[in-house]
């Protein structure tokens, strides 16, 4: 039985509501299971850019948004930076929208008094990809990838199997996708180290994780459409990033020592 996630922050990035591809159900699991004093959304909340395209919207989507906003009403700091999918978004900076707080970026202060950049973190593309043509052959291949994770992972639902995020498994054994999440890892960190920054919080490549370079610490967490992960920090003030599907499974853990 899943423990109830009760926690002093919460950070979550693309989860791409109005996409197919989205794990709407076990998000919806999350925040009907957690408690935090803020919640913050760090970008491609909402996939506009999918939404264009073809209009998508289950009822499982808009519960999530009802939830979001039900957390909101019963006291949790709700803060929202737009993404590169939800950039319309953007021209309502410094403004609240039903309770949501939306922030061209934030700064995070941990417990132990430890200063985060939280930015969604397309901003950092033009370091990390490539020509015009790669771009273009890259997203098509990631949609060929999402195409194979829906059907195996829909076979392993038949099964009784729990769900593996064979698309993350095979972008890693691709020696060009993690020289490119090197490099928009190490564009974040100088990033953030440039401006006083003890490390970075973001999202925006679906790739979770936590790394270190020196003093300065990496912290990616995740996404709703392979990797279903949350990042938090604890009331110990220990943080960990947290695998959330039919069940829990930490990834990754910085001790409040940290």
């Amino acid at each position: 039985m899943k423990q109830k996630l009760d926690v002093r922050s919460m950070f979550i990035s693309d989860l791409h509501l109005g996409f197919k591809d989205c794990k709407a159900d076990y998000l919806l699991d999350l925040l009907r299971n957690c408690q935090t004093d803020t919640l913050y959304l760090v970008g491609d909340i909402i996939d506009l850019q999918s939404l264009r395209k073809r209009m998508f919207w289950p009822s499982s989507h808009h519960r999530v948004i009802h939830r979001l906003i039900k957390l909101q009403q019963s006291g949790t700091r709700v803060v929202y930076i737009p993404g590169n999918h939800d950039a319309a978004m953007r021209r309502y900076l410094k403004q609240f929208f039903a309770g949501v707080e939306i922030l061209p970026y934030a700064e995070y202060v941990t417990l132990t008094g430890k200063r985060y950049l939280v930015c969604h973190g397309d901003q950092f593309d033009s370091e990390v990809c490539l020509g015009k043509w790669q771009a273009t052959l890259g997203d098509v291949l990631y949609d060929l990838l999402l195409f194979i994770n829906r059907w195996y992972n829909t076979f392993r639902t038949m099964g009784g199997m729990e769900y593996f995020s064979l698309s993350n498994y095979i972008k890693k054994k691709i020696p060009k996708a993690n020289q490119a999440i090197a490099r928009y890892q190490q564009a974040g960190l100088n990033y953030a180290e440039k401006n006083g920054y003890n490390g970075i919080i973001c999202g925006h490549i679906h790739y979770p994780e936590i790394a270190y370079r020196g003093d300065m610490t990496y912290i990616n967490d995740g996404d709703w459409i392979e990797n279903c992960t949350v990042f938090v920090e604890h009331h110990d003030a220990s943080m960990e990033l947290i695998y959330w599907t039919k069940q829990q499974a930490s990834v990754s853990k910085i001790p409040k020592a940290a």
